[in-house]
C-alpha cells in the first residue's frame, strides 16, 4: 500500500523516512570525520572529496525533505499507539516536527555557507553551486556556519531521542510502533487520536528552531564546520612600523585595507589582514620617498581556510607573528604611476617584492591603490602542495589607503 492509513505508514512515507535517515546519519559521520582530520597537504584531496560528498548528500536531503513534507501534508497520520500517555505522545510529536525542521534548516544553512564562501569542495552536480541572492560574505558565512553547527546539536539530540523511543517500543513494549515504520504493519486503534491539539507540537518545534536560529544569528559565533572564518575588525593598531630615516614630509594613514587573493581548488579565495601599520615619507614634488610596513599576520582571515593559512605550512603565525615590507618610493610616470621596489620579510624569509600603485594627491591628502604578486614558494610556504591545482603558487596582494600630510615626520597606524 502506497498511502498511509489510520494504523500504518504507506510505502512512500516509509521510503522517505529510511532514505533520509540513512543519508543524514552518513552526512553526520562525514562531517565529524572532516572536523577531526588535520588540514595538511596530505589530506587536502581527501578533505575536498569528503566535503564534496557531504555537501551533495546535504542538498539531496533538502530536496527529499521538501518532497517528504509535501507528501505528509496529503496523508493521514497514523494514530498514536498509546493515546492516553499524553506527555509521551506530545514529546514524540514535538521530536517528529523538530526533525522535520532539522532536515530543512541544517542542509539549507550548509548550502548558504557554501554559497557565501569560495574555493573549497564543490557540490557534485551540474546545476550550479550558489543559491540565488546569497552574496560572498565572511559575515554571512559565519552566521550560516553558526546555524549549521547548532542544527547539528539539535539533530544529535532529536535523532538520539527518536531512536531511544523506537527501541523502547520495540524491545520493552513490543507494541508494533517500530514494525509500523519498518514493514508497514498495523498498530494502534483506528480513530483513537491524542487529546493534545494538532497545532501544539509543530508550534513547539517552530519556537525551538526560532530560538536556535536566533541564537546563531545574534549570539556568540562558534567555529564553522569546515574551518574557522571569524570576521575581523577592519582596522586596529599594531606595533609601530619603523619610521623612514629621511627628512622627507611624513604622511599619516587615516584608513585603508590590506588583502590577499589565492587560488584554491581552481577558485579565488580572498583574505584580509586586519591589523597593520605603515610609516610613509614622500615628497610630492620629487615623486620620491620611503615606506615601512609592519603586518600582524595573526590578524589574517582567509575564508574557510583561515586556520590552515595561519598554520605551520603557510604563515606559521605561532612562530612568525609579523611580517615587514620596506623600500624606496619612486614615480614611474606611466600606468601605475608609482612603485616600491622593496624587501618583504615573511616567515623568516626576505624576498624582493615590487608594489606598483597609483597615487592621487589633493592638497594634503593622498589616496593610493596598488598591487603586488608573490610566489608562495619563494617563502617556503605550502611546500607540501606541489600541485598548483590544489593551492596556487601566485598570491596577489592588494593595498589601498588614504593618508594626510603630517605637520612633522611621524607614524601612521592602520
Amino acid at each position: 500500500m502506497l498511502a498511509n492509513t489510520d494504523t500504518r505508514y504507506g510505502l512512500i512515507a516509509r521510503l522517505f523516512h529510511w532514505v533520509i535517515a540513512l543519508l543524514i546519519l552518513t552526512d553526520l559521520a562525514l562531517g565529524l570525520i572532516g572536523e577531526n582530520t588535520p588540514r595538511t597537504a596530505d589530506t587536502a584531496e581527501f578533505l575536498k572529496t569528503l566535503y564534496s560528498v557531504h555537501k551533495t548528500i546535504g542538498v539531496s536531503v533538502l530536496f527529499l525533505a521538501v518532497l517528504r513534507i509535501l507528501w505528509a501534508l496529503t496523508q493521514p497520520r497514523p494514530v498514536p499507539v498509546h493515546p492516553a500517555r499524553r506527555a509521551e505522545t506530545l514529546l514524540a510529536e514535538v521530536i517528529h516536527w523538530a526533525l522535520y525542521g532539522a532536515i530543512i534548516v541544517m542542509p539549507l544553512s550548509g548550502w548558504v555557507l557554501h554559497s557565501a564562501e569560495s574555493g573549497f569542495a564543490p557540490i557534485l552536480w551540474p546545476f550550479g553551486q550558489n543559491l540565488p541572492f546569497v552574496v560572498k560574505s565572511e559575515t554571512l558565512a559565519q552566521t550560516a556556519g553558526a546555524v549549521h553547527g547548532l542544527s547539528a546539536l539539535v539533530i544529535y539530540l532529536t535523532v538520539g531521542l527518536h531512536i531511544a523511543g523506537a527501541l523502547k517500543h520495540a524491545v520493552f513494549e513490543r507494541d508494533g510502533v517500530l514494525a509500523r515504520m519498518l514493514q508497514g504493519r498495523d498498530a494502534g486503534t483506528p480513530g483513537q487520536r491524542a487529546t493534545t491539539p494538532h497545532a501544539v507540537p509543530p508550534l513547539v518545534a517552530i519556537v525551538l528552531w526560532a530560538g536556535v536560529i536566533g541564537f546563531a544569528v545574534f549570539g556568540p559565533k562558534p567555529p564553522m564546520p569546515e574551518a574557522e572564518a571569524a570576521q575581523m575588525p577592519t582596522s586596529a593598531p599594531v606595533a609601530t612600523a619603523a619610521v623612514p630615516t629621511s627628512d622627507l614630509p611624513a604622511w599619516t594613514v587615516q584608513e585603508g585595507s590590506l588583502g590577499i587573493t589565492v587560488m584554491q581548488m581552481g577558485a579565488g579565495v580572498e583574505g584580509r589582514f586586519a591589523t597593520w601599520s605603515a610609516a610613509i615619507a614622500y615628497d610630492p614634488g620629487a615623486g620620491t620617498g620611503e615606506v615601512s610596513v609592519t603586518i600582524d599576520t595573526t590578524s589574517l582571515t582567509l575564508g574557510s581556510v583561515t586556520a590552515q593559512a595561519q598554520g605551520p605550512e603557510f604563515f606559521n603565525t605561532a612562530t612568525y607573528a609579523s611580517a615587514t615590507f620596506a623600500g624606496p618610493i619612486t614615480r614611474t610616470g606611466a600606468g601605475p604611476d608609482h612603485q616600491v621596489a622593496g624587501m618583504l620579510t615573511l616567515v623568516g624569509q626576505t624576498v624582493p617584492v615590487t608594489l606598483d600603485f597609483t597615487l592621487d594627491l589633493a592638497g594634503d591628502t593622498a589616496t593610493m591603490a596598488g598591487q603586488a604578486t608573490l610566489d608562495r614558494r619563494d617563502f617556503g610556504m605550502g611546500a607540501g602542495y606541489a600541485d598548483e591545482s590544489t593551492v596556487g603558487y601566485s598570491v596577489t596582494v592588494d593595498v589601498s589607503l588614504t593618508a594626510t600630510r603630517a605637520p612633522e615626520r611621524g607614524v601612521s597606524a592602520q
